[in-house]
């Protein structure tokens, strides 16, 4: 077909020569900025630490996350070789975070530390299935909804987002703090779900719906916790605001001891305590410690009706006069 000569042609290429210097003229400036201190081209890589978290998943639950459906004798061999392949990754972004934070340490990395890590983490999966099993058991109970214990792990987001978190924290202890951060991103995006891997979270918790939790690096959480969407347990001022004390930069997210529900929409902000078998109901804002047994709750909803609720209807339908 030929081209009609009266229309526009879209084909000639797009100038880029101002936009790639004004490109160029950024990086520069951030470089600058960084005084180059960082090896960025060895930085830990999203992408391969995702295929490692595949592989660590299907080895955790190798039939119904991992896709196994060979005879009994031969999910072992499957498990080892997803185990292998995972650590084996998890090994290589571990030495490039080690790389990339050389430029600021007194003295060299050890070549052997990776390896260490890898090794110390390996022997904790064992404890970290437990703990995911136990936290699927806390979801059943927690939820009439539930028809199975497969189902929740497959289908429930706060499942997901807690296995993740259990993998990252393990890391996050060893000493591997970029490579946990990116797994526990991992999750966000996932689930909708936010736990920074330095959480400390107990047995059989569940956050139930889940979308918009919020969980901060300080914060400790006991067993037995359900909490539900929309919740954060958060920290009071961003560092560099305010001047902060050593314990305040150290201890900013909140406690929440055993046997605690939360209820959607709650923020809980800085070092406070929440006691056991408490109760914080929905949208409740809260800055300080409540006793163990305690509810806290906002006003009830008020009701309308008659003429008021009348006027009500039709502003919101835009025919108030």
């Amino acid at each position: 077909m030929s081209k009609d000569p009266t229309m526009p042609q879209t084909d000639a290429p797009i100038e880029l020569a101002s936009t790639i210097d004004e490109l160029r003229a950024a990086r520069t400036a951030w470089r600058y900025d960084s005084d180059g201190r960082h090896n960025v081209a060895r930085f830990p890589s999203r992408t391969e630490i995702g295929r490692a978290i595949d592989d660590l998943v299907a080895a955790l639950f190798p039939g119904r996350l991992g896709g196994f459906a060979g005879p009994a004798d031969a999910e072992d061999a499957f498990v080892e070789a997803h185990l292998r392949r995972a650590l084996a990754v998890l090994q290589r972004q571990i030495e490039s975070e080690f790389d990339y934070w050389q430029g600021e340490a007194l003295l060299s990395f050890d070549v052997s530390q990776a390896k260490m890590i890898v090794g110390l983490f390996a022997a904790e999966l064992g404890p970290v299935r437990e703990l995911v099993d136990d936290d699927v058991r806390a979801a059943f109970l927690g939820d009439p909804a539930a028809r199975s214990a497969d189902e929740i792990l497959v289908c429930y987001p706060g499942i997901v987002a807690i296995l993740y978190h259990r993998i990252a924290h393990a890391l996050y202890g060893l000493g591997a703090p970029i490579v946990a951060r990116i797994i526990s991103e991992l999750a966000n995006n996932h689930t909708g779900i936010d736990i920074h891997p330095g959480a400390t979270i107990g047995r059989s918790f569940f956050i139930d719906h889940g979308t918009g939790v919020v969980i901060g690096e300080t914060a400790i959480i006991g067993d037995r916790v359900q909490i539900y969407q929309h919740v954060t347990l958060g920290a009071r001022s961003p560092l560099g605001v305010v001047d902060l004390s050593a314990r305040e930069r150290l201890a900013r997210h909140p406690i929440v001891e055993d046997d605690v529900v939360i209820y959607a929409g709650a923020t809980i902000l800085g070092r406070v305590t929440i006691g056991r078998g408490a109760t914080i109901g929905g949208n409740v804002w809260l800055l300080e410690d409540v006793p163990a047994g305690s509810v806290v709750a906002q006003p009830t909803a008020v009701i309308l009706k008659g003429a008021t609720a009348d006027q009500l209807h039709e502003a919101l339908r835009g025919r108030s006069t």
